[in-house]
């Protein structure tokens, strides 16, 4: 398999350890090389999380400056952030939903206005898919399947062996058996939004 550069952004508590884990077994069970590596801003929820999944052969763990390939946002604030890792040929799958820092609810600071960055990363980027994963993971009856809507719209953009049965076997195999149902479910509305791309 071609060498495959993931960048997947979030904060605190939605489930990007999680994603990029499954990403990991995904690729392992296949016998895709897979290395990982990852960054942990503030030690609790809404803290910067940053998750680096490279497939395919290489040596290296970390994506360099323009160098992903795709760029997963679970909070658009963060793959605003994140946009210096992309180039033109970047995809970049991002929620729209924000979770606003501390600083903006006390008035601090003021959040981006989403619409209008969205339109600047897609004129920078090869393909920009941007939706509303929150209220896609809320029709699971939880908002923590957040991982797994984003992980469904991902999917899209890996080639063979990595599959969408294959996630979907991963999920079933080694997420919570209370969770499955759900992360299915989820997988699925995920998948369904990223056609797109």
């Amino acid at each position: 398999m071609n060498l495959t550069k993931i960048m997947i952004v979030a904060v605190g508590g939605q489930g990007n350890i999680l994603a990029a884990r499954v990403i990991g077994e995904a690729a392992i069970t296949v016998g895709v090389p897979v290395r990982m590596s990852e960054f942990h801003g503030m030690a609790q929820r809404g803290g910067v999380v940053e998750s680096m999944v490279l497939l395919g052969d290489g040596n290296s763990s970390c994506i360099s400056d323009g160098d992903a390939d795709v760029l997963l946002g679970f909070e658009p604030c963060e793959t605003i952030r994140a946009m210096h890792k992309c180039n033109a040929a970047s995809v970049v799958i991002t929620n729209i939903q924000p979770v606003p820092p501390f600083t903006v609810g006390l008035g601090m600071d003021k959040y981006p206005d989403v619409g209008k960055a969205m339109g600047k990363i897609k004129n920078r980027v090869q393909s920009l898919v941007s939706f509303d994963a929150t209220s896609l993971s809320l029709q699971t009856g939880s908002k923590l399947s957040l991982n797994m809507v984003m992980l469904g719209a991902l999917a899209h953009t890996l080639a063979e062996p990595l599959t969408p049965d294959l996630f979907r076997q991963v999920i079933q195999e080694k997420t919570k058996a209370s969770f499955v149902k759900s992360n299915l479910r989820a997988f699925d509305l995920g998948y369904e939004a990223g056609s797109s791309i």
